[in-house]
């Protein structure tokens, strides 16, 4: 059975990007595939639907082409926005409007995630942003951090933090990641990951889904969420770049009370309030090769 304190880490935490690499679904099978993850008894790990703006249209009408008993309840959405932030939020509010409008609403775009380089001036960016739409920047792990995590504290907004991707470069540095997460856990900015976290543990995995694919070394999304969490506690950069590269499944431990690394402990209810505001989330864009790992280290 799965601890209580596994499942407050893991509670919502999967957001579907399955319209993307290595996945690249196309909308209706994205669309299907998150329904069906829905319906099954591990939804309680999953997040938002991810989705460019431009896909907005699309995605509404493979959605009608579910039928209602299939979406159940309302499906929470993330856009990535384009360089027109105007045209983005225009769109949003456009597809809002129709969705209130229609008979029985079945999504709400709730949430933008925004890249850093899209945005030249960041604070009159964010104040664009209408205040019901949660925000998220995608921010590099190597920059001036304080500065762009001050703006995005001001804003009320999120950081966003890329962790991987299809070829060997785009993995950051252990330590360079333990920064970001050090400096969003001591500004009090809340963050997400997206790319690369496919797996549970740090390890050595293929990086694409196609035959004869390239291995390289993944960040695993215990070693992320739980690096958040020990932030908290007091650990180092250098101890948490440590804990980032932990490929030992036993030298973790989850009881009811709380999680421990290598003798190191956490408790639930820090795990708690890092989930709740602080480490957000991870889009992958497969669901089910996460549920899968964790259920073959014994942890589902």
């Amino acid at each position: 059975m799965t601890s209580t304190t596994l499942r407050t880490l893991l509670r919502s935490l999967v957001d579907y990007a399955g319209l993307f690499p290595p996945a690249a679904l196309d909308m209706p099978a994205a669309v299907h595939e998150y329904a069906a993850h829905r319906a099954g008894a591990d939804a309680w790990m999953l997040g938002h639907f991810i989705l460019p703006v431009s896909r907005l249209d699309e995605f509404e009408a493979a959605l009608a082409s579910l039928g209602s008993s299939a979406i159940g309840d309302v499906w929470q959405l993330s856009v990535l926005g384009s360089a027109d932030l105007r045209a983005t939020l225009a769109a949003i509010d456009d597809f809002n409007a129709r969705s209130r409008a229609s008979e029985g609403r079945t999504a709400v775009a709730d949430t933008i995630e925004l890249k850093l380089e899209a945005v030249p001036d960041l604070e009159a960016a964010l104040a664009a942003v209408p205040a019901g739409l949660t925000t998220y920047v995608e921010l590099p792990v190597d920059d001036d951090l304080a500065r762009y995590l001050a703006a995005i504290s001001r804003a009320g907004a999120r950081a966003k933090v890329r962790t991987g991707g299809v070829t060997p470069g785009a993995f950051p540095a252990s330590h360079a990641l333990a920064r970001f997460i050090q400096a969003c856990a001591d500004a009090g900015v809340p963050f997400k990951a997206t790319a690369g976290l496919h797996h549970p543990l740090r390890g050595e995995y293929r990086l694409t889904y196609e035959p004869g694919s390239p291995h390289g070394m993944m960040f695993g999304f215990l070693n992320v969420f739980l690096a958040a969490a020990f932030a908290r506690t007091g650990l180092t950069a250098r101890e948490l770049a440590m804990l980032l590269e932990e490929g030992d499944a036993t030298a973790f431990a989850f009881t009811e009370s709380g999680a421990s690394w290598r003798g190191r402990s956490v408790s639930r209810t820090e795990i708690s309030a890092v989930r709740h505001h602080v480490a957000l989330s991870f889009g992958s864009c497969s669901f089910r090769e996460p549920v899968d790992d964790l259920r073959s280290l014994g942890l589902l």
